[in-house]
C-alpha cells in the first residue's frame, strides 16, 4: 500500500482555468533528475502492497502461475505510464489527472471531468488507506493468532483514528517519516527476499497444478491482473510534481519506465522466493506471508522483528497518504473546481481538516470489507474517471491542441494507449459484482452532486463554457 501522489505540492498547479498562474513560475525548484524520479516513484510503488497481495494473487491464479500477473500487471502499468508520461511532459506542473482532465475536456463539458476526478478520490484514496489497515491488522495475528471478527474492526477503527488523531494538527513536513518509510520498505522487501531464497525449495516454488494454463488461466488472470495493477500503482508519482523535475521530457517518461521494469523484476525475486519456502496452498492461505517466510528461514524472532517493521511501514503509509490525499479536495474547493465546504482550514491549525474527516471516516468503513474486495472496489471507482479518462485526454488534447510543445511524444502511438485501454477495460469488468455496483453509484452520485453545484456557481451546464488553453498560452 503506497501513499497517494497528489500531495502539498499539488497546490501550486491546481489552478482554475481562469489562472494562467499554474504555469508561470511557482517557485519550485526544478532539482529532480532521472535517478531521484526513479527511486521517488518505486518508493510508492512499494510498501506493505506486495507482503498483503502475494496470498491472494496465488489463491486466484491457482498456483506458482501466479507470477505471470506480476508481468501482466507490468505490462499495463508500463502502457499505461506511456500515457502520463506524454501528458506529464506537455504539462509539467503539479496536479496530475486533474490539471489533464482540465485542458482536455473543457470544450465540451467545463468542469465536470475535473469534478468528478475529485470527487472519486474521495473514495479512493481513503480505500486505498483501507488496505494499509487491514494490512497492518493482518500482520498483529502473527503476535495474537486467535483475533476474531470484533477484537479485528475494533483495532482497525482505533488505528484509524489514530493517524487522523495525529494529523489533526499543523505539519509542516512529513520530509523523515517518507525517508524512514522508504528506508524500512527496502530492509523488508530485501530481507523476506533473502530469507525466501536462503531456504529455497524449487519443487515448492515450480509445482504448477494439473491444468494450471487451461481455460481456467484466463479467469484466474483477470482477478491476478487486479491484484497486479494495484502493487505497481505509483508509478505515475513523478507526473504530480512535474514543477520539480528537472528536463521533464526525459525524466517524466525515464523515470516511469525504468520504475516499472524495475518493480516488475522485484516482484517476481520476491514472489518467487516466497513460493519456494512453503507449498502454494499454504502461500495462498497466509494472512502474514512474510512473517512465514522468515520464520520458516530464519527463526520466529527475526519473523517478528520482520512482523514488526512490516506493521510500521503500513501505518506510516496510511499517515502519509491520509496527509497528501487530504489535500486534493482542499486545493480543487479552494480554486472553485470543487465542493466549497472540502476549501476550510482549521481556525487554529490551518489545516484541511473537513477533508481529512471525512477520508478518515471513509478509511474506518473500508476496513470492515474484505481486503480484495476494497482493492477492486478502488479499482473501479477509478478506472472510468482517471485512467481511461486520461486516454480520452490524450487524444482529444493531440487533436485540439496539435500545437502544445511535447517534448515526449509516446512510442508507436497509439499502439500503448489501446494496450492500456484493453487492459483497464479487462480489469474493469474482472472486478467483482459489488465493486461495480458501488463504484457506479458514487459515479452517478457523483454526477448529481455535479448538476447541483454547477447550478449554483453557474458554470457549465448552466452557462457557456470557459477555455482557457493554459499552457499554450505559456508557450
Amino acid at each position: 500500500m503506497r501513499a497517494p501522489p497528489a500531495t502539498d505540492n499539488d497546490k501550486a498547479d491546481m489552478q482554475d482555468s481562469s489562472t494562467p498562474q499554474a504555469v508561470r513560475d511557482n517557485g519550485f525548484h526544478r532539482s529532480i533528475g532521472l535517478f531521484s524520479g526513479t527511486a521517488i516513484n518505486m518508493t510508492q510503488m512499494c510498501g506493505i502492497g506486495p507482503f498483503i497481495t502475494i496470498p491472494i494473487m496465488v489463491a486466484v491464479m491457482g498456483g506458482p502461475q501466479a507470477v505471470i500477473g506480476w508481468i501482466a500487471g507490468a505490462i499495463l502499468a508500463m502502457a499505461d505510464g506511456l500515457v502520463w508520461a506524454e501528458l506529464g511532459a506537455a504539462m509539467p506542473g503539479s496536479g496530475g489527472t486533474y490539471v489533464y482532465l482540465r485542458e482536455a475536456f473543457q470544450y465540451r463539458t467545463g468542469k465536470l471531468m475535473p469534478f468528478l476526478f475529485i470527487w472519486t478520490m474521495l473514495l479512493a484514496i481513503p480505500l486505498l488507506m483501507s488496505t494499509g489497515i487491514i494490512g497492518m491488522v493482518e500482520y498483529l495475528g502473527f503476535f495474537v493468532p486467535s483475533l476474531g471478527w470484533w477484537p479485528v474492526h475494533l483495532i482497525s477503527l482505533v488505528a484509524t483514528a489514530i493517524v487522523t488523531w495525529l494529523l489533526y494538527r499543523r505539519i509542516e513536513s512529513v520530509r523523515a517519516i517518507t525517508i524512514a518509510l522508504w528506508v524500512i520498505m527496502l530492509v523488508s522487501v530485501v530481507g523476506v527476499t533473502a530469507a525466501g531464497f536462503s531456504h529455497f525449495n524449487a519443487g515448492f516454488a515450480f509445482a504448477y497444478p494439473a491444468g494450471a494454463f487451461g481455460s481456467h488461466f484466463f479467469i484466474g488472470l483477470g482477478a491476478g491482473l487486479i491484484i497486479g495493477i494495484y502493487d505497481y500503482l505509483g508509478y505515475n508519482t513523478t507526473a504530480y510534481i512535474g514543477d520539480e523535475l528537472r528536463n521533464p521530457g526525459r525524466t517524466m517518461p525515464g523515470s516511469i519506465i525504468i520504475s516499472v521494469i524495475a518493480m516488475m523484476f522485484i516482484y517476481l525475486l520476491l514472489n518467487i522466493s516466497v513460493l519456494g519456502v512453503a507449498p502454494w496452498q499454504e502461500i495462498a492461505q497466509s494472512k502474514s506471508v512474510a512473517s512465514l517466510v522468515v520464520e520458516r528461514s530464519w527463526g520466529h524472532l527475526a519473523a517478528a522483528v520482520m512482523t514488526i517493521l512490516i506493521i510500521v511501514t503500513a501505518f506510516a503509509s496510511v499517515f502519509t497518504g491520509l496527509l497528501g490525499g487530504s489535500r486534493v479536495p482542499f486545493e480543487a474547493a479552494r480554486d472553485k473546481v470543487f465542493l466549497s465546504v472540502f476549501g476550510q482550514l482549521h481556525a487554529k491549525h490551518g489545516f484541511p481538516h473537513i477533508a481529512l474527516l471525512t477520508m478518515g471516516v471513509v478509511t474506518a468503513i473500508g476496513t470492515f470489507f474484505d481486503l480484495t474486495e476494497v482493492i477492486n472496489m478502488l479499482l473501479a471507482v477509478t478506472i472510468i474517471v482517471q485512467s481511461i479518462a486520461q486516454i480520452a485526454a490524450l487524444i482529444v488534447l493531440r487533436k485540439r491542441q496539435p500545437n502544445l510543445e511535447r517534448p515526449y511524444k509516446q512510442w508507436l502511438y497509439p499502439v500503448p494507449c489501446v494496450i492500456a485501454l484493453a487492459g483497464w477495460i479487462y480489469v474493469y469488468v474482472s472486478t467483482s459484482t459489488l465493486s461495480l455496483i458501488l463504484s457506479g453509484l458514487w459515479i452517478i452520485a457523483g454526477l448529481a452532486v455535479f448538476a447541483i453545484w454547477a447550478r449554483l456557481n453557474q458554470s457549465w451546464p448552466f452557462a457557456p463554457v470557459e477555455i482557457r488553453e493554459t499552457y499554450l498560452g505559456k508557450q
